[in-house]
């Protein structure tokens, strides 16, 4: 069992800056593709970024790319999400996931086996 906390969510004003933070525990972080997925309300739950289990490669959303990036630190068991130039529309709930074998369907959310339990990040306009 891999246990995912995410922290770092709150209000901020349309063309500011969050970082998100997702705190791994239980197995080793390292074995294991990290990701970052969001949920609006009345909408289903879609890919945001994702980071190769080295950290060698990242992938985005077209909606976020050029503004989000993904990184991880392995040795803190963490992987971060730097949120900039937000927008009202990215406003959601999002879920840090942990997958021990994505692949070229990494958008999908049946790619990962751990999900952790949301933060709620709001942009006012």
């Amino acid at each position: 069992q891999v246990q995912l906390v995410e922290s770092g969510g709150g209000l901020v004003q349309a063309g500011g800056s969050v970082r998100l933070s997702c705190a791994a525990s239980g197995r080793t972080f390292s074995n294991y593709a990290m990701g970052w997925f969001r949920q609006a309300p009345g909408r289903e739950r879609v890919f945001v970024a994702v980071i190769t289990r080295s950290g060698g490669s990242t992938y985005y959303a077209d909606s976020v790319k050029g503004r989000f990036t993904i990184s991880r630190d392995n040795a803190k068991n963490t992987v971060f999400l730097q949120m900039n130039s937000l927008k009202p529309e990215d406003t959601a709930v999002y879920y840090c996931v942990a997958g021990a074998y994505v692949s070229s369907n990494y958008r999908f959310t049946g790619e990962y086996d751990y999900w952790g339990q949301g933060t709620q990040v709001t942009v006012s306009s």
